[in-house]
């Protein structure tokens, strides 16, 4: 799976967090990978940038990842974008409205290299094609 010239944003508060999400995002081959620590930082990513994948915590500073997330949706050239949320929160509720903001995926922290991988590989299949 070759992942060159894939841009990955990740949104996370702690930087420590944000550095490992990061770095093990690039072990997986994602040589492009941005950094936001607030919704609102992500928001202002998002309107020059149209990434391959956004990984969104849930709980940011500012904003919410939800409404990250449905900034994102409702947004037509970002519409189509994969959203993996990644939160410590493990109740069904939380995956639910996740789900219902227009999340792709959700993954819970802590987890292991290989648990993103597969959550970043089914994320990403699920995506609609571009059209060329």
């Amino acid at each position: 799976m070759q992942q060159q010239g894939t841009t990955v944003l990740v949104v996370e508060d702690s930087p420590m967090f944000r550095r490992m999400l990061s770095d093990m995002l690039q072990s997986l081959g994602y040589t492009r990978v941005l950094e936001a620590f607030s919704g609102q930082a992500a928001k202002e990513l998002l309107a020059e940038q149209c990434p391959d994948l956004v990984c969104l915590d849930l709980t940011l500073p500012d904003i919410s990842g939800y409404e990250v997330c449905e900034h994102i949706r409702a947004t037509p050239a970002l519409q189509n974008v994969p959203v993996l949320m990644i939160s410590a929160r493990s109740q069904t509720m939380d995956r639910a409205q996740a789900e219902e903001a227009g999340a792709t995926g959700y993954l819970i922290k802590p987890f292991t290299p290989e648990e993103l991988r597969l959550q970043v590989e089914r994320v990403m299949a699920a995506r609609p094609r571009k059209e060329a």
